[in-house]
């Protein structure tokens, strides 16, 4: 599984997010995350810049800027 957690550092709603994931984590099933900060990458700042947080399944955008609890799991039904 292939989840991405693209972020800013110092980013309240970025903050949110991972701690969002952390308790769907512990409430369904755990989950591993890779979070990759956009901001060390000059082509993820043209594609997410005040997007962010933005959570993806492969390259399908699960949510961004709130945790969608809803979408997330859609997406692993998916997987």
């Amino acid at each position: 599984m292939d989840l991405v957690l693209y972020y800013r550092e110092h980013c309240h709603l970025c903050d949110a997010m991972r701690k969002a994931l952390v308790a769907f984590s512990r409430r369904h099933h755990p989950i591993e995350w890779l979070e990759v900060d956009i901001d060390r990458d000059p082509r993820l700042i043209r594609l997410y810049d005040t997007r962010v947080p933005v959570l993806c399944l492969g390259e399908r955008e699960i949510c961004h800027y709130f945790f969608d609890e809803s979408a997330l799991l859609a997406a692993l039904a998916l997987a």
